[in-house]
């Protein structure tokens, strides 16, 4: 007995010993934990900005010189998503300055039942520009660019006169009401195409600025720019 009694403090004292350096192991080890979070985070620091992630805009071309600034997607105008919350709306021309996707986005919240839906709206862009992608294997926002400067008419017709003699005067048309007139005709021609049909309105929208891109008459805002103009020259 006297032999355990003896033999029992050392146990107790290994025993402290032990569990002191292992406080001691359990510190340095969450300090280490902490140390490997720190090199696991990397700051990013690349200045490209892409449109959902995905669309560059360094390479994207507008063609025609004058509506370079009436066309915001490069520079300061590049965004990550086309929803700014911008006040676009309060002063004139300052809507130019609109992420020109974002422009594109606004114009399919049209007809009443759609109206501040604009989370709907982005989601349908986001997949236009999927469709786009698969479709031409390009960058969509260079084909929406193309489009734009495509379906927007140079020229249209006003009425002119007064006193109940009135005739109709061919005029040029400004490059900053070619722009808006362009992502009239192409919301208004994917709207219609989508109506009634099977297609969504992402797909029906991807054709109508495929078409666009390309100049080809199948596409409804290439028509309608078509027609305006033609019925311009006769009025000169």
């Amino acid at each position: 007995m006297a032999d355990v009694e003896e033999e029992q403090p050392p146990v107790e004292a290994e025993a402290e010993a032990e569990a002191e350096p292992e406080y001691a192991e359990g510190e340095e080890a969450a300090d280490g934990d902490f140390e490997e979070e720190e090199e696991d985070f990397v700051p990013v620091t690349g200045n490209e900005i892409k449109l959902f992630g995905k669309w560059s805009f360094d390479d994207i071309e507008i063609r025609d010189i004058s509506l370079e600034d009436y066309i915001a997607c490069k520079n300061d105008h590049a965004t990550y998503l086309p929803h700014t919350a911008g006040r676009y709306q309060m002063k004139r021309f300052r809507k130019a300055s609109c992420p020109i996707v974002e422009r594109l986005a606004c114009c399919l919240m049209r007809r009443g039942r759609n109206n501040g839906k604009k989370l709907m709206a982005v989601r349908i862009i986001q997949h236009t520009l999927e469709i786009i992608h698969l479709l031409t294997d390009k960058n969509p926002i260079q084909i929406v660019v193309d489009a734009i400067i495509n379906s927007g008419p140079r020229e249209d017709s006003t009425r002119v006169g007064g006193a109940g003699v009135v005739r109709r005067q061919a005029v040029d048309m400004s490059p900053f009401r070619r722009v808006n007139y362009a992502l009239y005709l192409l919301a208004t021609g994917a709207r219609e195409a989508s109506f009634r049909n099977l297609k969504t309105m992402a797909e029906c929208l991807a054709e109508e600025l495929i078409n666009a891109a390309r100049g080809s008459s199948n596409s409804y805002a290439i028509k309608k720019k078509d027609e305006i103009e033609r019925v311009a020259k006769s009025n000169r």
